[in-house]
């Protein structure tokens, strides 16, 4: 009798799973769990899309080396630092960078009471040619820091890591209730044309979470591996001891190594049909960057449903019928 009753259920869920209550919770999960990390999962995916591109940005923003056309000799260290301060009255020096090349502009870190600067000087004449700030160099780093914990150290990636195992949440609970019925399913893998708004908007919804869910996995594990590694590491230990005959390949390794690849879609030929940076290489994060904007669209998408679903009804409750 309970496996009559279980295969009823069954057949329920495949043809009709919106008439079950546990999926009406699940929806109700879906929904608020989604809504509370939103603005998380939103600025994690614009960030994240962002950083697939670190390296290309750090070259975009580094500026070319300032190279000496005087014929006048090398200045030594002293020398540079002598007309660094005679340049800069009220400041000493700190801080003293030489290039390998001679004739590149050096950089000089000087500091007073209440004052630090960071120029650069010619390196055969001592004249100050300009600032040593690389203040997109340093954007770049402040929003890897920010994606990375929040600027707030150790305690900020675990934050992150925590909210990131909340976000598994969100993505099983979307892929149970995407499930529309035997009847409709292959209407879910596509946007209709003409149907309005609302459905357009549920249609966008409900396509880009079954066709990025894979990806979305993928960027939350590997983002909590990178929060909590010594514990996937401990973990790993666990399951499969290190022994002389397996020291250095270990599968679990090899998984936590791609783990931490994945992440970033800076996979650079390894292990695909690839050979170093290249096409491909720019390929794969070019999908990286792409895929990695799924979850932003998800949550303006999951929140415009909220608003008309939810918000709008009782805003007009309390304020229009009132």
């Amino acid at each position: 009798m309970k496996q009559n009753n279980s295969l009823t259920s069954w057949q329920r869920w495949l043809r009709h799973p919106q008439k079950l209550s546990f999926r009406r919770a699940l929806f109700q999960v879906h929904l608020w769990s989604g809504i509370t990390l939103g603005l998380y999962i939103f600025f994690i995916s614009i960030t994240g899309s962002v950083l697939v591109y670190r390296n290309e940005l750090y070259v975009i923003f580094t500026p070319e080396p300032i190279i000496s056309t005087s014929t006048n000799p090398v200045l030594d260290e002293p020398q540079l630092r002598e007309s660094a301060i005679r340049q800069n009255p009220g400041f000493r020096v700190t801080r003293f960078y030489r290039a390998g090349n001679r004739d590149q502009a050096v950089i000089i870190w000087l500091q007073s009471d209440t004052k630090t600067i960071k120029r650069l000087f010619d390196s055969r004449t001592g004249v100050d040619v300009g600032s040593a700030s690389e203040t997109g160099v340093t954007m770049v780093t402040k929003l890897i820091a920010v994606h990375d914990n929040f600027l707030a150290g150790p305690a900020g990636r675990k934050v992150n890591g925590m909210a990131a195992i909340a976000v598994i949440l969100v993505l099983l609970t979307g892929l149970v209730i995407w499930w529309p019925g035997s009847a409709r399913w292959r209407r879910s893998l596509v946007i209709h044309k003409g149907m309005g708004w609302k459905r357009l908007t549920w249609d966008i919804h409900s396509m880009m979470g079954f066709w990025t869910f894979v990806f979305m996995m993928i960027f939350t594990l590997s983002g909590i591996y990178l929060c909590f590694p010594e514990s996937f590491h401990a973990f790993a230990d666990r399951i499969q001891p290190v022994t002389d005959e397996n020291a250095g390949r270990r599968l679990i390794d090899s998984v936590l190594y791609w783990l931490a690849f994945l992440h970033f879609g800076r996979i650079n030929g390894i292990g695909i049909p690839c050979s170093g940076p290249g096409l491909c290489d720019q390929s794969v994060k070019a999908l990286w960057a792409i895929f990695g904007l799924a979850p932003a669209v998800m949550f303006v998408t999951g929140t415009i449903l909220w608003w008309n679903r939810v918000l709008r009804r009782w805003w007009r409750k309390v304020f229009i019928n009132h």
